[in-house]
């Protein structure tokens, strides 16, 4: 059996996903959670238990801690946990952060749903599973912007102020200004918010 857990916080989605994976006589949903960090705690409870989860499919954008993230933590940790992401994303950018950090899946959800149940099947055998036309397009671009600036974009992109992104990044407000700034120069356009439209657009934000 290979031991799955769920990750999404669109409830439905979630409902459906766990249903239909349960059809699957070799596939056991181990569990669910509705965002990233109980996706962590669920996965280290799991492995307390001795039941590890052979693949982790998550969503890319959730509350709190994003399905990159946990992807990231997962490889951090050195975890045996294999990551799918599902997602509406068909964008190279988030297929390439996706594989950086260590995801061994990205499927789109408008997908054919027995797609899900083989590409669990092939990931873990080892092998990975990821959108043709994607993995064509992922190596095009190559995305300009460090992690920094990437955070410091993405609150500006939602409203903040540079004190208020200051504040919540233990920053200056001359770094973030800088962060901005260097943002801007580097995707060559006009102001923070075409900077932001630009970045989410590539899918690097």
């Amino acid at each position: 059996m290979i031991g799955v857990l769920l990750a999404e916080d669109q409830a439905m989605v979630l409902g459906a996903l766990s249903a239909l994976l349960k059809l699957e006589s070799d596939i056991d949903v181990l569990g669910t959670a509705a965002d990233g960090e109980s996706a962590w705690r669920e996965l280290q409870r799991l492995g307390n238990d001795g039941r590890t989860p052979d693949v982790l499919v998550t969503d890319i954008e959730m509350p709190g801690l994003s399905g990159l993230e946990l992807a990231q933590r997962v490889q951090r940790h050195g975890l045996p946990t294999r990551v799918i992401i599902v997602t509406t994303f068909a964008r190279a950018g988030f297929l390439r952060r996706a594989l950086e950090a260590g995801a061994c899946g990205y499927l789109l959800k408008d997908s054919p749903a027995e797609q899900l149940a083989e590409a669990i099947r092939q990931v873990h055998r080892g092998g990975r599973a990821i959108d043709p036309q994607l993995a064509l397009d992922a190596w095009g671009e190559a995305d300009p912007l460090n992690d920094r600036e990437r955070q410091v974009l993405r609150l500006a992109g939602e409203g903040l102020t540079a004190g208020e992104i200051a504040a919540q990044l233990n920053l200056s407000q001359g770094t973030v200004r800088n962060y901005l700034s260097e943002s801007i120069g580097k995707l060559g356009v006009g102001n923070r918010i075409e900077a932001y439209r630009l970045a989410r657009q590539k899918g690097w934000l």
